[in-house]
């Protein structure tokens, strides 16, 4: 039986890959002209500016199986050293250069041993991640964001999402996304995924009588 996961991956026309160039090229048009002060924005990121996270994009698309687990053994099996690890090495010098790292990366297939999904998803959260403490809005395809919100809603692989959402009803009102049973959350499919993934300030964006448990959920995380 074929994995659907390594089917997506191997076919690059209809799979995942060209969703995931597209928002890195995106995000990195947004970025262009960002002032070197502007880069210093602490991001949605605990600890991180918004260039530090740009970096970690870079840092994941340039790592492959072989050299994620060589890092993982490097560092100890500590996940957060090693993620830490990666980031600096591609930080580079300015601004500039983090961004001209980036723009490098998009059309880049290598990734650690994830599935291609979960790329998706890791550039669109990064990249709210990075925007919103900007004031930048981007409007994603709403098929890139319904279909990473049907891979968070089933899992906790790279992040806390499927328990985070556990006990809830998630429904879109600007798409075909709906899951779960209990008090409902609604609203965008991005806020959706964003307050999945833990990020509190898109809660103010969803409506309904769970939002008051999910946003707890995500303040606690």
């Amino acid at each position: 039986m074929t994995d659907p996961e390594l089917t997506a991956d191997q076919d690059h026309g209809t799979g995942v890959w060209p969703l995931i160039r597209a928002e890195r090229a995106a995000l990195a048009a947004d970025l262009a002209d960002l002032s070197d002060e502007r880069w210093t924005t602490p991001s949605l990121c605990s600890g991180l500016s918004v260039r530090e996270v740009l970096a970690h994009l870079t840092a994941s698309a340039s790592l492959n199986a072989v050299r994620w687990m060589a890092g993982v053994i490097r560092c100890r099996f500590d996940f957060d050293k090693q993620v830490a690890m990666r980031l600096a090495e591609q930080l580079g010098i300015t601004p500039g250069e983090t961004l001209e790292r980036f723009r490098r990366i998009i059309p880049s297939t290598t990734k650690p041993p994830l599935p291609a999904i979960a790329m998706l998803g890791e550039t669109i959260v990064h990249a709210e991640d990075i925007r919103r403490p900007l004031g930048i809005r981007h409007d994603y395809p709403i098929e890139a964001v319904t279909r990473v919100a049907e891979y968070y809603r089933g899992s906790d692989l790279v992040v806390l999402a499927k328990g985070r959402i556990d006990g809830l009803r998630l429904v879109a009102d600007d798409g075909p996304f709906t899951t779960g049973t209990g008090p409902l959350v609604s609203g965008p499919t991005l806020a959706l995924i964003m307050a999945t993934t833990g990020r509190a300030p898109y809660c103010d964006d969803l409506e309904g009588d769970g939002v008051e448990l999910l946003q707890g959920r995500c303040q606690a995380a």
